[in-house]
């Protein structure tokens, strides 16, 4: 099943002058376990949104929290009735709670970011003048990395090339998921039933107009990343198969020159035999031969089960996510439209 576009509002169609547009927006806040920085969050937000002149909501995904985050979000709700709450069953993933905002958001922009501050509230003004001139998506892009260690700068940029090589849509380097989207993206992506869901690329992958919005990320105003190394391992690994099987293509290419390379050295051996008679081959290089071509094999192998796994989440077709509590009395809290790509946040 496949979601309808909002009815909510009707987008601002292609060629409508933006200039002097002032469009609801929806901003989609991602939370897990974030209780220690919520109030600096809105305290800081709010401003933020006002200075657009726009109307807005808030609608903060509670992405299974075991803090209090839930009970701030309910207190910020009774002060200011724009600020909405969605709150998932138990954790589901970042990328699950980003596609619960985009399932639930009704504006003609959405914005989504982050509560941790790092990503400065006062660039959705830049967001919203970038989107009048006529882009689509409008994203925020570190400047540097500079506070990154060498070791994990050099890891993003392999990954970004790599990216970008295997996949059929390209990815902005630098880029995180503070960014705006219009109507028409938002329809476009939840029209996007897949279960392996990594965002960046899902984001970029329907085009439409872009545009890049550079800024400096600060440190945390409070708490600790909840994206450890393995997990940022995880995720880059479910983006390079969710949108590419060049992998595969790679494992065939592999074997193709293995066959051919062994091919040869097949007929230099009976060459050098009819010429120089027979002699006893050496054990060390039987072995290495051997242990090269078995690596390949699993690596191979490998491949083949992880898109494999992937075909078998697909056809399971359970919920992404699943809504224990729903401020949106006038958005339903029916899941069943997504399917579970697992947890990523």
């Amino acid at each position: 099943m496949t979601p309808n576009p909002s009815p909510a509002l009707a987008p601002i169609l292609p060629g409508t002058n933006r200039q002097s547009a002032t469009p609801q927006i929806s901003l989609v806040v991602p939370l897990f376990n974030e209780a220690e920085v919520i109030d600096a969050f809105f305290a800081a937000l709010i401003p933020a949104l006002e200075e657009t002149r726009c109307p807005f909501t808030v609608l903060c995904v509670d992405d299974g929290s075991q803090d209090d985050t839930w009970a701030r979000i309910v207190q910020h709700r009774e002060r200011d009735g724009r600020i909405e709450g969605l709150r998932l069953a138990r954790n589901f993933g970042k990328e699950a709670a980003l596609t619960a905002g985009i399932d639930a958001a009704e504006g003609q922009v959405v914005v989504f970011v982050d509560a941790d501050l790092q990503e400065p509230p006062q660039l959705i003004c830049r967001f919203i003048e970038r989107w009048r001139e006529g882009f689509d998506m409008v994203y925020g892009a570190r400047r540097s990395r500079n506070s990154d260690s060498a070791l994990h700068r050099l890891a993003v940029r392999g990954f970004y090339r790599l990216f970008n090589w295997l996949s059929e849509r390209p990815i902005p380097a630098n880029a995180g998921d503070f960014r705006l989207l219009d109507r028409r993206l938002v329809d476009a992506l939840r029209q996007m039933p897949e279960r392996g869901r990594f965002m960046k690329g899902i984001f970029a992958w329907p085009g439409f107009t872009s545009v890049a919005v550079p800024f400096d990320r600060p440190q945390r105003a409070a708490g600790k990343s909840k994206f450890n190394a393995m997990r940022l391992f995880a995720f880059a690994f479910e983006g390079l198969f969710a949108f590419s099987i060049k992998p595969l293509r790679v494992a065939s290419l592999a074997g193709l020159l293995i066959s051919l390379t062994a091919l040869g050295l097949g007929v230099l051996l009976i060459v050098r035999t009819l010429i120089f008679g027979n002699d006893v081959p050496g054990w060390t290089s039987l072995a290495v031969i051997v242990l090269v071509l078995g690596g390949i094999q699993l690596i191979a192998l490998g491949l083949i089960g992880e898109y494999i796994g992937r075909i078998l989440i697909e056809t399971k077709g359970r919920p992404l996510y699943i809504v224990a509590e729903n401020t949106q009395a006038s958005v339903p809290s029916d899941p069943l439209v997504k399917a579970d790509g697992g947890s990523t946040g």
